[in-house]
């Protein structure tokens, strides 16, 4: 009784978590599921692609170019996020509904643990919901729950291994033995995820602390497939690939640099304002790079080629010319033209 009821905290606000994530989108925030939406959830996805771990970079990608299937997996998700956060809170089928958010911790951890410009808040969130998903899944929660309802109600249910595994009223169908084994392998995935993934985004475990493969703070852009065109325009393609998503970055401006070192031409914030849209070729429909008030403006995890205007023709002794971008912060991002 003593375990069950100190458990009953984490079991309810494990579900409340989750809860809230599936409500804000179905009932208190349901811009998030409206794709015509500023706040639309396709945007956040977006912003976790830089630092996704073990390939989901790819699968995102994938997900956002294919209207129908990102909208279908955004809606599951938060159906279950809805479904499981309430289960736990009242404690129905509440062993199986604690592994499913295991597995959303898993999930969101991979995608979003690189995230945070002040604290590592996604890594905290998703580590400390394995950690508690992983106690209730072991434990169970017995106390106020409906699974002691169903359990009254079928007492033969008492005997069922499927019921035991599902409901968390009774503890698993297992002997001293095996459940010592199930709770051993339980602590030492959550261990090495948790502490490994901190480990890959901010040392600190058994090296220096460092802001991690990709910075959750810094902008950087990756550019490749530069050209210099006949008509004397530059074209290249940008990957906002790091940097924090709660505010956009400003290319403020642009140099063509000649192999003498020298600079031939430049395109400052008011030209880089002024650029059409239609020179932003923008590989997805959701974070962009566009014209903007200061610039080109480029959000975390936007993909496009564009196009600069020509207002100068290189000679051919100043070839090959290099592209020099210039953000607010005064950071240099360089390619080199064909």
């Amino acid at each position: 009784m003593v375990l069950s009821l100190g458990l009953l905290s984490v079991r309810v606000i494990q579900g409340f978590i989750y809860w809230g994530g599936g409500s804000r989108r179905f009932i208190y925030g349901t811009q998030k599921i409206n794709p015509n939406s500023a706040h639309w959830m396709a945007n956040k996805f977006q912003t976790a692609m830089p630092g996704a771990l073990l390939g989901l970079e790819h699968v995102i990608s994938f997900m956002l170019q294919h209207f129908w299937l990102l909208y279908a997996g955004i809606i599951i998700f938060s159906a279950a996020e809805l479904f499981v956060g309430a289960f736990l809170m009242i404690g129905l089928f509440t062993r199986i509904s604690a592994f499913i958010s295991m597995i959303f911790s898993v999930l969101l951890m991979m995608m979003f643990g690189w995230q945070g410009a002040t604290c590592i808040d996604e890594w905290t969130m998703a580590a400390c919901n394995l950690a508690m998903g992983a106690t209730i899944f072991l434990c169970g929660s017995p106390h106020y729950a409906v699974d002691n309802i169903i359990l009254r109600k079928h007492p033969t249910w008492e005997k069922s291994w499927l019921f035991r595994w599902c409901g968390g009223s009774l503890p698993v169908p297992l002997n001293d033995g095996g459940y010592k084994k199930l709770a051993l392998w339980t602590l030492l995935f959550v261990v090495v995820f948790d502490i490994g993934t901190y480990h890959h985004y901010r040392g600190s475990v058994v090296t220096w602390f460092h802001s991690g493969p990709v910075s959750p703070t810094k902008h950087h852009i990756s550019l490749d497939s530069g050209v210099l065109n006949a008509d004397g325009s530059v074209s290249f393609h940008a990957y906002l690939d790091a940097g924090t998503p709660e505010a956009p970055m400003s290319i403020m401006e642009a140099w063509l640099i000649n192999r003498q070192g020298q600079k031939i031409a430049h395109w400052d914030t008011a030209m880089l304002s002024a650029i059409p849209v239609a020179d932003f070729k923008n590989d997805y429909a959701y974070n962009k790079f566009k014209p903007a008030l200061y610039g080109i403006d480029g959000e975390v995890g936007a993909k496009a080629t564009i196009t600069l205007p020509a207002i100068v023709s290189p000679q051919k002794d100043d070839l090959p010319v290099t592209l020099r971008l210039i953000n607010s912060r005064g950071t240099d991002f360089s390619i080199t033209l064909k």
